[in-house]
């Protein structure tokens, strides 16, 4: 059954990036406000979580405001597929004039001191895009972290979608990935992550919207390690194709201090720059999965011998 899932859920994306990407863009466009609308009137796991999340973010929304964000918040979400699924059809005009950053020059400033740059996202917008978009206008190859993702070969396709797209993607898994991109930074080089859900449960604990949870340490070690530029960005849309967004102003590592403390003081200022993003476009904040520690089922305790 399994093998059967694994299958299934390959093909559909095989279908997607070959299927959607010869779509007329109108067409394409509707097609993900129809995916969309029918997830949502499903009112499935990942919708309820939605709504569940944007309840942090918009505390004083109703369930008919909740229910109208869950609903953009898909139209969004789809627009990333459809976008995805369309890039590497695009031409570099149509990547160039798909994205329109702002104070873009604290990334422009950063890759021209050659002391490298780490920029991390939240899960807003297309970040796909917007790395395609610094692959393309400004020309600087980068490199990111992949979630290994089953079945195998789909992660293997989304590897290669992103490589063909101009980055380096290398495994979250397997230990490796944080030394080589110290050695991309050492050697002046973009890193790119994207960095407000915590995939091994051992993050930094911050306060997101009033309530705790954990983010990655890895940008701000990484900062801290190889003396490269720190970076928020927050992505979201508009009612034009342009997607929008803002590369917020440096993450400074704290001057005195135990690692472990300025890691807990940078992750936390990633974390409000992330918030603010949010706050001013929750619809284009794609969180369909837990978050915040109070919603995380409870471990089982360890034995004696793990704890060991």
């Amino acid at each position: 059954m399994t093998a059967l899932r694994d299958r299934l859920v390959d093909g559909a994306y095989a279908l997607g990036w070959s299927a959607v990407r010869t779509l007329p863009e109108p067409v394409a466009v509707r097609l993900g406000h129809t995916v969309a609308d029918l997830a949502w009137r499903k009112r499935g796991k990942g919708v309820l979580r939605l709504e569940s999340n944007y309840a942090r973010v918009v505390p004083d929304a109703g369930p008919e405001r909740l229910a109208e964000l869950s609903r953009a918040g898909m139209r969004s979400y789809l627009r990333y597929w459809m976008e995805s699924f369309r890039l590497p059809a695009w031409s570099r005009e149509r990547v160039r004039a798909g994205f329109a950053p702002r104070d873009v020059h604290h990334l422009t400033d950063g890759i021209a001191s050659d002391r490298g740059v780490i920029l991390a996202l939240p899960h807003m917008g297309n970040w796909d895009l917007a790395g395609a978009w610094v692959t393309t206008e400004l020309e600087t190859p980068f490199t990111t972290v992949a979630e290994r993702l089953k079945p195998e070969s789909l992660y293997d396709r989304f590897v290669a979608y992103r490589e063909g797209l101009g980055m380096e993607v290398l495994p979250h898994s397997g230990g490796t990935a944080f030394g080589t991109l110290a050695r991309r930074l050492r050697d002046g080089g973009l890193v790119c992550l994207v960095a407000e859900r915590d995939l091994s449960a051992s993050g930094v604990e911050v306060k997101f919207f009033g309530e705790t949870t954990r983010m990655p340490a890895g940008p701000a070690l990484l900062a801290q390690q190889t003396g490269a530029l720190l970076l928020p960005v927050t992505l979201w849309y508009d009612d034009s194709p342009v997607m929008q967004g803002r590369v917020h102003p440096p993450v400074e590592v704290p001057e005195t201090g135990t690692r472990a403390e300025k890691t807990s003081v940078m992750t936390q200022a990633l974390a409000d720059a992330f918030a603010t993003g949010i706050s001013d476009h929750p619809e284009d904040w794609h969180m369909l999965q837990r978050l915040w520690l109070a919603d995380l089922e409870p471990r089982p305790a360890p034995s004696p011998g793990e704890r060991s």
